[in-house]
């Protein structure tokens, strides 16, 4: 985009660019999201930046009636594997306020001089800025959904003081903490989080994401796989509840989400030992339900393809769902090898019932944190009932990650990640793809020998003979044509031969 129809989506209120750019207006001192309700501003007045960051170090307050600082995130920072796209997904993890510049460096790989200029020069504003525009938006959550003490919600946040805390509230809301607590909105705002809770120690949040979102497959696709003591899913389709333990850098958590789509957001709420783990557990849960995605960039890419076309219209905003644990998940895509979806899910409950950690206090179904990798790495694994080389390629997993043989952070190279996975004995090509997927959150992930795709590509009337080809039209968006085929619907019975031993499904 240029700044004419940057401009033009202002005018439109488009929706669609929230979080892709913010514009500021010179009159008033204020930056928004493209779709604020404010009265559109001359052209000559307005000026756009990449983040918000870039805005407050521009000198620009947020707005507080669009709340800029809620929007989804960028989708580009999913689709981009350099150093900027790393950077800001570990970010987005609250790297930056526990290990500093430094940390966020040597995770790159780079130096922090390195960093902190191409940042600079990509987004106008370094690693430090935009983990205080974070850190804000952390605060302004906990200020208007809890009763918390100000001196409380800062140390929550991030804040290094209190002082510090106070000047960056004033500094970027115009307000004092008190009074952006006062400036709460009302439970059925469209913009910001809902109103406080009534049950102490939830935090209620509202999950943005942009344009449509297929809830229903989302939530099936958990529920297939929910396994026991860790997850579960409650209620009737179109009205279930989500529910997951989270082992966080500061304590635990439970994360609960309701299929239900609001206008442009999921309800969620946090259950937290330590508020410090607010930042890393809400993006977590961002990365599992796919909340930064571009519907509209993904339709366009894969319904230039006339016959994914169908797909695509049939199940708009269809997400691919991430993972909140990397490590987990990973360990999960292993036991799910050569076996059924219900039977890796039986493995996984057994896997939590012998080696999980238990909570401190049970919620309901929910029991364990799923095992430690380092536990994992030294199990003898006979209680899985497993043949011998699938457990002996579970352990060699567990011990590459906890040595970091295998790193898959948020700020993993993904390409490193895939070449470290395939250089372990018994993980071939469909595990390390979909571990890549999943995982890591890349959304162009092609599984070409996956059973279950093709059989979709046959229902849809896809030719599956020269898959890669055609699916380099597709790219950078493959990994949701892989969700269409899995969700591509029964037309006609289709029973194929599975090409490989690795899956029967996503």
């Amino acid at each position: 985009m240029n700044e004419d129809s940057r401009y033009e989506a202002v005018r439109s209120r488009d929706a669609r660019f929230d979080g892709a750019f913010f514009f500021a207006v010179s009159t008033t001192g204020i930056y928004c999201r493209p779709s604020c309700p404010a009265t559109t501003p001359r052209r000559r007045n307005v000026a756009f930046f990449p983040t918000s960051a870039a805005a407050q170090g521009s000198g620009f307050r947020a707005c507080r009636r669009c709340r800029p600082d809620a929007v989804p995130g960028s989708a580009e920072w999913n689709a981009r594997a350099d150093l900027v796209g790393r950077a800001m997904r570990l970010i987005s993890e609250g790297v930056v306020d526990r290990e500093g510049v430094r940390g966020l460096a040597a995770r790159l790989g780079y130096s922090a001089r390195q960093v902190q200029r191409q940042l600079n020069a990509e987004l106008g504003a370094g690693p430090v800025a935009l983990a205080r525009a974070q850190r804000a938006h952390t605060a302004r959550v906990l200020l208007q959904t809890t009763e918390l003490q100000a001196a409380e919600i800062a140390f929550a946040a991030g804040f290094a003081s209190v002082r510090q805390f106070n000047d960056t509230i004033k500094e970027i809301y115009a307000l004092t903490p008190s009074g952006l607590r006062a400036a709460r909105p009302g439970k059925g705002t469209r913009f910001g989080p809902v109103a406080p809770p009534t049950t102490p120690g939830v935090l209620p949040l509202r999950l943005a994401f942009r344009g449509p979102y297929a809830a229903r497959q989302l939530f099936d696709h958990l529920q297939r796989r929910a396994i026991t003591g860790v997850e579960e899913v409650s209620g009737e389709p179109g009205a279930r509840t989500y529910r997951r333990t989270l082992r966080l850098p500061h304590g635990t958590g439970i994360a609960e989400v309701d299929e239900a789509a609001g206008d442009g957001w999921l309800d969620c709420r946090l259950r937290l030992t330590e508020l410090r783990d607010l930042t890393t557990a809400s993006q977590r849960v961002r990365r599992l339900f796919d909340l930064d995605a571009d519907p509209y960039a993904v339709a366009e890419r894969l319904g230039a393809d006339s016959v994914l076309a169908r797909l695509v219209d049939g199940c708009p905003g269809l997400r691919s769902p991430g993972a909140p644990a990397p490590d987990e998940l990973a360990v999960r895509a292993v036991l799910g090898q050569q076996v059924s979806v219900a039977a890796g899910r039986t493995l996984g409950g057994a896997l939590v019932a012998a080696h999980g950690e238990p909570l401190p206090e049970p919620a309901g179904a929910l029991t364990h944190l799923f095992p430690r990798i380092e536990d994992l790495a030294q199990a003898t694994l006979t209680e899985l009932g497993m043949p011998g080389s699938r457990r002996a390629t579970l352990r060699t997993l567990s011990s590459a990650l906890a040595d970091g043989t295998v790193v898959l952070d948020a700020g993993a190279d993904r390409d490193e990640a895939e070449r470290a996975l395939l250089g372990l004995r018994g993980i071939g090509p469909w595990t390390a793809g979909y571990i890549r997927m999943r995982a890591l959150g890349d959304p162009d992930v092609l599984l070409t020998g996956d059973a279950a795709v093709l059989a979709g590509m046959r229902r849809a009337g896809v030719p599956t003979a020269g898959l890669k080809e055609r699916a380099t039209s597709w790219r950078p968006w493959r990994s949701y044509a892989m969700h269409h085929f899995w969700n591509a619907p029964a037309t006609e019975p289709a029973n194929p031969r599975p090409t490989t031993t690795e899956s029967t499904g996503p």
